[in-house]
């Protein structure tokens, strides 16, 4: 007979703690004793004619532009937050589970969120989880004090840290110092208004319409924000706005540039209008301590060249820029008692 025993070990009921990086574009969870266990496209596939869920996650993520008219592809957050909140909660639901399927109580759960939203949004972001099996009450920690943990930036030293998460959709840059941020700035910029931004281009230049994959895939492949040494092409393929048939055309790494501009300059306009909000003695730490990048759109090719040739400040990419704010929350419910002071205070029910 099988020995079961293990599910109700002492390290089990250490991991009823969950940090959870709610992205508009993936979402991360952190238990607590095991590390990163889920690393998911944030998107729903629903049967619109009943509701029903069909698909959450990447399986949910390759339907996307390929479903019949009878199931709908949802992303649930919008520029960092809750959007659609039934289908927020049907996805935190399936991801715990999947976390935790012999869960014995509900867990502690932190969860990270923009810095510049609303209480009225942080309300909704603690309801979705607590509806979705948390422990109440939900806790929140900001993302860029997350980020800050995560790439082991010494926050509570009385020193000037900067920390840039740009993520799906909103992009976070704050000024940190004993254990609080000092100054901070979040712009509703992120991976998602790139995308756009490739598509809108190729449909007003060329005349063809992207799927969001294709114009994700575009900006991974040709994406940046300073010219390279050399230039490259590719082929793309979509449908002709004119005849409405497939068609592929040739598009350089120049022309991507072009398209990525006005949101790539809305990020360093973030940034320089920051450090202009940054007291002097710790603009001068930043000075020699540099700024550092961080999220998926810090691996966008030359943007951390373009940043600091616009603000003059030293950059550094964090070595792992996509699970540095899941990583930084986690550090949280493996160090409660100790960083407690870093989450935002529950709303009282």
């Amino acid at each position: 007979m099988p020995d079961n025993r293990s599910s109700l070990s002492p390290s089990s009921f250490l991991s009823r703690d969950i940090a959870v990086d709610l992205g508009t574009a993936n979402t991360l969870v952190y238990v607590r004793g095991r590390g990163i266990v889920l690393d998911e496209p944030s998107v729903v596939a629903i049967n619109v004619r009943d509701g029903r869920p069909l698909a959450v996650g990447a399986q949910a993520k390759r339907m996307i532009g390929r479903t019949p008219s009878d199931i709908r592809t949802i992303r649930p957050l919008k520029d960092g937050v809750i959007a659609d909140f039934e289908i927020c909660e049907i996805m935190l639901r399936y991801f715990l589970r999947r976390v935790l399927p012999r869960r014995l109580a509900k867990p502690r759960v932190v969860i990270c969120v923009p810095s510049g939203i609303t209480g009225v949004e942080q309300r909704a972001v603690r309801e979705a989880a607590e509806a979705a099996g948390a422990r109440k009450p939900a806790y929140i920690i900001e993302e860029p004090m997350a980020a800050a943990l995560g790439v082991d930036l010494p926050i509570h030293e009385p020193t000037g840290n900067m920390i840039v998460d740009i993520g799906g959709g909103t992009t976070e840059v704050a000024v940190i110092s004993l254990g609080g941020i000092v100054t901070s700035q979040s712009v509703r910029i992120g991976g998602d208004e790139l995308d756009e931004a490739i598509i809108s281009f190729v449909k007003k230049e060329y005349s063809v319409a992207l799927g969001e994959r294709t114009a994700e895939e575009i900006k991974i492949a040709l994406g940046s924000a300073c010219p390279l040494e050399q230039e490259l092409t590719a082929e793309i393929r979509g449908r002709d706005l004119i005849t409405g048939l497939p068609k592929t055309i040739v598009t350089s790494t120049a022309d991507i540039r072009r398209a990525l501009e006005e949101p790539v300059s809305a990020i360093v306009d973030a940034v320089k209008v920051t450090l202009d909000r940054t007291p002097p003695e710790l603009a001068a730490d930043i000075v020699e301590q540099g700024i550092v990048l961080t999220g998926g759109g810090a691996l966008l090719h030359g943007l951390d060249a373009r940043i600091s040739a616009e603000t003059g400040m030293p950059i550094i990419v964090a070595d792992n820029p996509l699970q540095s704010v899941v990583i930084g929350s986690g550090r949280c419910v493996e160090a409660f008692e100790d960083l407690k002071d870093l989450l935002a205070s529950p709303i009282s029910y």
